[in-house]
């Protein structure tokens, strides 16, 4: 039967057998200047050209100037970078502290850092050489708040300084004048990021309770929401007013971690989080000064593993809404471009992503790093984009690549199969490529590239084979280039049904469980996985003596839909009976009278004919092992009771024409049955012997008869085969 390969959010087909799902497995595939869409779809990236790259593992915080410099705080080693437009670096601070966490430039040019632990605030000013990159720069102390870790910084329009701080869990404000003082305190323990909006209140993310405060000018504080996160590592104010903030971290009741003082130094290879906060897994450090030495301890707080992250949208009137969530990335930045679009920057992949809302986004790229950190404004309407693990600058938009290619992961037929028309709905320049191969890897000698032409009905030219793969050359012009629905046909040499396993069991009927209103009997596939089985519910076992319950096992590796049909022949029989034919389901049962005793054999023959034209259906059949079927009770013969010597002596014959007797029973005057033993001791034969005495108890309650004085006894005995038909007797006993 013709298949439709239908690529992952790419395709919105009527066979739900056939769907792929959305972003998840379309990210497999390998794009290169290409955006792809959550709802599915390709369509090119923003420009991003790598600007700098640093000797420090990590970038913190980036802060550009009027004249497009742009500034990055970094750590290990600590320093402030000042990278122009053109891409040349320049070292001009390099603090005793290990790491220069924040970032600040204010109207006149001059930068403020904050240094962690037990940071500082410094003042960094150009020297004389103020128009020379390699010019020296002047450092010195701007504040001293005496708390362990300083998290962020923001400038207001007036000049004022706000210092997001840990520990304690407070916000100073430092003037133009360096007059200083706490601005809020909160309940939490860090304050995390600042932002501003248009109103001039200070908005402000604090880890612990994942709290999002908005701090009037005059340092009155309302908790405009708190977050299902711990943590809030991102804030972004909006043209409208609207605030996003991205929380990460699971909150976790019980007392909070005690910091245990190490000697150990982070590593490059143990990546440290600039939005995770004490509440992280710590690694403490010794900082050795040049005037002596001194312990103290430093969350270096490595980038969360797991958790996953959630952006969240507070609109102007304050109505919190979760807008997009992911169990995988961890997201550290929040920026909005030129167009106003959401970014946000993640890890522990270094995406970046454009967030729509109500959870539709486009995954834009993928830095060559570990975790996007930071974003600032660039001349022209891009954007800086600073990443750790490596500490690169590179610069975003705002215009898109001028061209851009996607491989799809491989598709795995699974059977050798001739490739048919494709189906490609795109807009603007588009080209597509398609190449076949009968191994997984297509760099072991698959066919070459070969371009389809989407104008004349779309061909696939490429081999039969089991894998197929298909590209996409998106290239920039009007209108803008889009990719959004790419079907492959295919139809695959059909194989024969295969067989697993038949069962019969005599004693059981198999009866089905009721289908639910508008179900379907298949699933959906994913992406580029193997079409999985149809979802086959079992059957209720019900133990019915009269019934023979036949179950079997088969798949189809094309997938097709099959019908079976029951044979069975008896032994020495040479010619098999039709017992059900056009049964759809794998189990059925039958009337066990409908076969004398004897045994049997069943055989189960699966076509697939529902899913081929006649002519071109295939068989498969399997045989069970022999069972037995025994519906006939035994037979008992010569039963004989007499009294000898206040004894019953009865005696009789179990006969079955087919099975062996399996045990016998007598019941005296319609007393509970009582086991008994054949003569040879051993129940093993179609016709067992029985002979034995039962005593007459004193207590025996037998019945007159008319003659005086004389009692009758009742002897009942019944014998089971094999199979437990059964058959019983009785006899009247008289005597005095």
């Amino acid at each position: 039967m013709p298949s439709l390969c239908a690529f992952p959010g790419l395709l919105h087909d009527a066979r739900p057998r056939r769907r792929h799902p959305h972003l998840g497995t379309l990210s497999k595939g390998t794009a290169k200047g290409v955006a792809i869409r959550s709802a599915g779809g390709l369509e090119l990236a923003p420009a991003f050209k790598a600007l700098a790259t640093t000797p420090s593992t990590y970038i913190w915080a980036l802060a550009s100037d009027k004249n497009g410099v742009v500034y990055a705080a970094a750590g290990s080693p600590a320093r402030v970078y000042r990278i122009t437009p053109d891409g040349q670096s320049t070292v001009i601070f390099e603090p005793q502290e290990l790491q220069v966490q924040a970032l600040a430039v204010d109207k006149t040019g001059a930068i403020f850092a904050g240094t962690n632990p037990d940071g500082k605030i410094y003042r960094l000013e150009p020297g004389t050489a103020t128009k020379d990159s390699n010019g020296a720069w002047k450092s010195s102390v701007y504040f001293d708040p005496a708390t362990k870790y300083i998290w962020d910084l923001a400038l207001d329009d007036a000049g004022n300084l706000f210092v997001a701080t840990g520990d304690k869990g407070e916000i100073y404000r430092v003037t133009p004048k360096g007059e200083h003082s706490v601005f809020f305190k909160s309940d939490e323990a860090h304050i995390r990021v600042l932002a501003l909006d248009g109103k001039g209140n200070l908005i402000a993310g604090s880890d612990g309770s994942g709290l999002v405060y908005r701090i009037s000018p005059a340092g009155e504080g309302f908790v405009l929401y708190s977050a299902p996160k711990k943590e809030i590592t991102a804030l972004a104010v909006a043209g409208d007013g609207a605030i996003y903030a991205a929380g990460v971290g699971e909150k976790r009741s019980g007392p909070p971690q005690q910091i245990v003082p190490m000697t150990t130094a982070p590593t490059p290879t143990a990546p440290t989080s600039a939005g995770a906060g004490p509440s992280q897994p710590t690694i403490n450090v010794t900082n050795i000064t040049p005037g002596g030495s001194r312990g103290m301890t430093f969350p270096m707080t490595p980038f969360p593993t797991a958790g996953g992250s959630e952006i969240y949208r507070i609109a102007p009137d304050g109505a919190p809404s979760r807008i997009w969530a992911s169990r995988e990335d961890l997201l550290y930045a929040l920026a909005f471009d030129s167009s106003g679009r959401l970014l946000a920057g993640s890890g522990n992949d270094g995406h970046i992503y454009a967030i729509a809302g109500e959870d539709r986004f486009t995954d834009l790229l993928r830095a060559s790093a570990s975790q996007v950190t930071a974003f600032a404004k660039a001349p022209g309407g891009g954007l800086y984009v600073s990443t750790s693990n490596l500490g690169k600058i590179f610069r975003l938009g705002p215009n898109p690549e001028a061209d851009g290619t996607f491989e799809s992961d491989v598709f795995d037929a699974r059977i050798f199969s001739r490739w048919g028309r494709a189906e490609v709905r795109s807009a603007g320049n588009v080209e597509f490529f398609a190449r076949s191969g009968n191994v997984d890897n297509p760099d072991r000698n698959w066919s070459p590239w070969t371009r389809v032409d989407l104008q004349k009905d779309a061909p696939l030219d490429v081999p039969p084979a089991r894998f197929v793969q298909w590209k996409a050359a998106l290239h920039v012009g009007n209108p803008a280039p889009r990719l959004d629905r790419v079907a492959l046909n295919y139809l695959s040499r059909n194989v024969a049904p295969d067989f697993d396993d038949v069962a019969v069991q005599p004693g059981v009927r198999y009866q089905a469980l009721p289908k639910p209103s508008g179900s379907d009997n298949t699933v959906s596939t994913g992406g580029n996985s193997n079409p999985q089985p149809r979802f086959e519910p079992q059957p209720i076992v019900i133990h019915d003596s009269d019934s023979i319950g036949v179950k079997w096992s088969v798949h189809d590796d094309n997938d097709d839909q099959m019908v079976y049909a029951i044979y069975y022949k008896g032994d020495g029989e040479t010619r098999w009976l039709l017992l059900k034919d056009n049964v759809s389901d794998k189990f059925c049962a039958f009337d066990a009278s409908l076969l004398p005793d004897g045994g049997y054999t069943v055989k189960i023959v699966a076509s697939d004919a529902p899913s081929h034209s006649p002519g071109d259906a295939l068989t498969s059949e399997r045989e069970s092992a022999r069972f037995e079927v025994d519906t006939t009770p035994p037979r008992i013969e010569g039963l004989t009771a007499t009294a000898e010597n206040g004894q019953i002596h009865i005696t009789f014959h179990a006969t079955d024409s087919f099975s062996a007797i399996r045990r016998a029973e007598y019941s005296f005057d319609a007393g509970d049955w009582q086991y008994i033993e054949p003569s040879d001791q051993i129940s093993d034969s179609k016709t067992e012997n029985y002979d034995f005495r039962v005593a007459v108890p004193q207590d025996a309650r037998g019945s007159k008869t008319k003659a005086a004085g004389e009692m009758e006894h009742v002897v009942v005995v019944r014998a089971y085969d094999r199979f437990d038909n059964m058959v019983s007797a009785k006899t009247v006993i008289r005597g005095q």
